[in-house]
């Protein structure tokens, strides 16, 4: 779909120890780790009708390399993934209080964001915020 994002490279402290927590994430959604190199990792979601998205996983390099994430600097705020169902977000909710992850915002309608919006917001080891939300057409 044109517009659609294509590839994402996040940037983490320690990849291997970000690892478990995509694997666990990234699997609940269907993604799939493709590759491994000395920066980092690739997952890849290619969907039955030709669809493709990739995250990477990338050790970071630059300065404030060893520091927790902050979404109010100038950079990535967060990132959201599309959820099939609420029932999906509460599965990857439990998901990630089974493997400990932080919870920012349980499951939840969130009206603000618009009409039977339904959340939930996490954050990976770093403190990048992620979002898996269930929005229905209009």
């Amino acid at each position: 779909m044109r517009g659609m994002v294509n590839h994402i490279d996040l940037t983490v402290v320690d990849p291997k120890r970000s690892l478990a927590f995509y694997e666990a994430v990234l699997g609940f959604m269907g993604y799939r780790r493709v590759s491994e190199h000395d920066r980092g990792f690739d997952f890849d979601l290619r969907t039955k009708e030709g669809a493709f998205s990739s995250v990477g996983i990338m050790r970071a390099e630059g300065e404030g390399r060893t520091r927790k994430h902050d979404r109010y600097a100038p950079g990535l705020h967060h990132l959201a993934w599309t959820a099939e169902s609420r029932d999906d977000v509460d599965r990857l909710h439990k998901r990630l209080v089974e493997i400990g992850a932080t919870i920012l915002d349980a499951p939840a309608e969130y009206p603000r964001y618009g009409r039977g919006y339904y959340a939930v917001f996490f954050a990976d080891p770093d403190g990048l915020k992620l979002e898996y939300v269930h929005w229905p057409k209009p």
